[in-house]
């Protein structure tokens, strides 16, 4: 968030309500921060276009569509340099199963959340997918056992 954008207590209680609960309607989060329906939304678009609200997402659960394996793979990369980066993003970016990549400090240099179906499925992944791109020097793979704590709410 850039400094020049100011938030009031009024935009951090729109922020905390719209993480919790994106499909809220504006009469209603209007009632929530006991404003009128009108600077409300003006609000809300003001969020939007300044880029502090990037997107609205429907947040799925993949056990119940199947996907029974979780896991975090670390990966380092033969070089870190701009072309070899660019070359493992793009190739990375074409593995549906990883629905995350950071890139990140330490011994590896990318940590990718990958879903699969099962060990076998997640097993071809990695053996299939994730070590045939050339600038993938090694990686190592965590299965996420449980997840206790899981949320995308920014404290604001």
């Amino acid at each position: 968030m850039s400094s020049s954008i100011k938030l009031d207590q009024t935009d951090r209680k729109i922020l905390t309500i719209l993480q919790k609960h994106a499909k809220i309607t504006n009469a209603q989060l209007s009632k929530d921060i006991d404003l009128s329906p009108a600077p409300t939304l003006e609000r809300v678009k003001k969020l939007e276009n300044t880029g502090i609200i990037e997107s609205y997402h429907a947040k799925l659960n993949g056990q119940l569509l199947g996907f029974d394996i979780n896991a975090f793979v670390q990966v380092k990369v033969n070089r870190f340099d701009k072309k070899s980066v660019e070359s493992f993003l793009g190739k990375i970016g074409k593995v549906d199963e990883v629905i995350e990549c950071h890139s990140v400090t330490g011994f590896y240099n990318f940590l990718l959340r990958v879903v699969a179906k099962d060990m076998k499925s997640f097993e071809s992944v990695l053996s299939e997918k994730v070590s045939t791109i050339t600038e993938v020097n090694e990686y190592n793979s965590m299965v996420i056992m449980s997840t206790p704590k899981d949320t995308k709410v920014i404290p604001v």
